[in-house]
């Protein structure tokens, strides 16, 4: 039995809650359960799933409000602490905002929203996040959807040498859709249990939806967790 709680937060405007909650409890069949913005705590869960979509409609700067949902500090709390985080696309945003992550998120470098299949190369096998991928796929790379208007990643240069240096750029785009820095596409923070990624793996783990790569992020998890 796997020892994986998994809690998918739920904001208001949140949209891929519900495809994040199926691929964890239907797909991979793990304990699963949702955790509304107003929760003051996670209670039992041991990784934590901040979704995609649009928080409080992405006023001010996106994941801006949503950082202060009363869910938030007992996020930040757990991460601090050690225990595993994923923020997808709008999760990747609030993670930035609550400081759990360096950097920001802009406007795509087009302005545009983008929607498509892009290419990522695991640039660090050796996560949490990431051990259980094909070896194959670090040079071939994975498709995986990405649909956002503000996913162009930015630091200054001392925070992009840090990340470089010690290998925590852990997704690069092959064909960089928003003009993110470095091509990154998914960063992980120093003690490596919080992932930020613009990228849908959600969208992707199961061959009904073109794509099952995805699900390897969330397996690899699972696997640290046994």
């Amino acid at each position: 039995m796997s020892n994986a709680r998994f809690g998918v937060v739920v904001f208001p405007g949140s949209n891929c809650d519900h495809d994040a909650y199926n691929v964890l409890k239907h797909i991979l069949k793990q304990d699963t359960e949702f955790l509304w913005h107003k929760d003051s705590s996670i209670g039992n869960r041991n990784v934590i799933i901040v979704p995609g979509g649009f928080s409080y409609g992405d006023y001010l700067r996106c994941g801006a409000i949503a950082r202060f949902s009363g869910i938030m500090k007992d996020i930040v709390r757990f991460a601090d602490s050690g225990g595993i985080v994923i923020g997808i696309c709008n999760g990747f945003q609030i993670l930035c905002e609550a400081g759990l992550l360096p950097g920001t998120l802009l406007r795509n470098a087009n302005l545009k929203f983008v929607c498509r299949n892009v290419t990522l190369n695991i640039e660090n096998k050796n996560t949490i996040f990431t051990n259980s991928f094909n070896g194959n796929l670090n040079n071939q790379g994975f498709v995986i959807p990405v649909a956002h208007g503000d996913g162009n990643y930015f630091c200054d240069s001392d925070t992009l040498k840090e990340l470089e240096d010690n290998r925590r750029v852990v997704f690069r785009y092959k064909d960089n859709p928003n003009g993110s820095i470095a091509d990154i596409a998914g960063i992980m923070n120093a003690k490596g249990n919080v992932l930020g990624m613009m990228p849908h793996p959600e969208r992707a783990s199961e061959d009904l939806m073109g794509a099952h790569n995805g699900k390897y992020i969330f397996e690899s998890v699972i696997q640290s967790l046994n």
